[in-house]
């Protein structure tokens, strides 16, 4: 008789929180302090045309991040994030790690790195980042739309999420593998679609 009511209060207990702290969209609500990656919640993506035809989309699998964040000054919040090259999941076993040598040359550069070097705040829960983009072991600025998707506290942690888009030439880090004549078969032009959740250390 006392088990199933007992259940029930647990249960009740449990979900309660999730039930009522919808997400703020509001950056000034997002507490300060320092948000670490929730890989598993997390996806970085990748596009680029394939012979004019599909954005070819791949994805990596190894990668870590971290934010630091103050509401009282946005603009001063640090990035930084690493992907390891190898990594490469392009949906196909056979491809990942050939891929990875030839257009990412994995072997002689294994980490990707990013660093932030400005932020800038825009309308609502939008803005923009700039950093630098370490990839084959030449370092370029890069800047991607960003928005902030919410952030909520529960029985899950003090969590946060971000949506950032981009668009960077691969051959500018001297990634030309298909891309002349007469074998011209992938773009330059490479997209990066990132959509991912912090949890606050």
């Amino acid at each position: 008789m006392f088990r199933p009511l007992a259940a029930a209060l647990m249960l009740l207990l449990l979900t309660a929180p999730l039930a009522s702290a919808a997400p703020s969209t509001n950056p000034a609500d997002m507490p300060a302090g320092t948000y670490v990656i929730d890989k598993g919640h997390s996806s970085l993506i990748a596009r680029v045309r394939h012979v004019g035809l599909s954005a070819y989309t791949v994805r990596f699998t190894g990668f870590d991040a971290t934010y630091s964040y103050d509401p009282k000054a946005p603009a001063a919040s640090k990035v930084e994030a690493t992907i390891q090259a190898a990594t490469l999941d392009t949906g196909t076993d056979k491809y990942n790690a050939e891929f990875a040598d030839k257009f990412l040359d994995a072997g002689a550069n294994p980490t990707i790195r990013f660093v932030s070097t400005a932020i800038t705040p825009g309308a609502g829960n939008t803005g923009t980042i700039t950093g630098d983009l370490t990839f084959r072991g030449v370092t370029k600025p890069v800047t991607l739309d960003v928005t902030f998707d919410g952030y909520t506290s529960g029985i899950t942690g003090q969590r946060s999420g971000f949506s950032a888009r981009g668009t960077i030439k691969r051959s500018d880090f001297g990634s030309t593998f298909l891309l002349n004549p007469p074998l011209a078969m992938v773009g330059d032009d490479v997209e990066l679609i990132l959509e991912v959740e912090f949890v606050k250390q």
